[in-house]
């Protein structure tokens, strides 16, 4: 009889054992995965949206416009002396305003 109970008791306590690694891991997608997906998307769409014209923060944190896109590059003019034009990948851009926002 007892040994019936034990075989019991050790499958309750592995279903429940079972039970909490899911919940743990559906807890760790909610937490940390999802929020992550979410703000890759928007960096994407942002990146996606750029234009001639917008103003933009590096990931190195000049401020400057972009003057010239390609498929993965931008050329970015910084500072008041038009001859600081520099090529960059778009990965390195942190922040875009439209010039619709920064002439307002």
């Amino acid at each position: 009889m007892s040994v019936v109970m034990a075989s019991g008791g050790s499958t309750a306590s592995m279903i429940g054992m079972v039970a909490w690694i899911v919940l743990l891991f559906g807890l760790m997608y909610f937490l940390m995965i999802r929020p992550q997906k979410k703000e890759q998307k928007r960096v994407t769409a942002m990146l996606s949206d750029m234009e001639v014209g917008d103003a933009v923060v590096t990931t190195g944190g000049f401020y400057g416009v972009i003057i010239d896109i390609t498929d993965e590059d931008v050329i970015v003019e910084f500072g008041n002396n038009k001859n600081c034009r520099i090529p960059m990948r778009k990965a390195a851009i942190a922040e875009v305003e439209k010039a619709t926002e920064a002439n307002a």
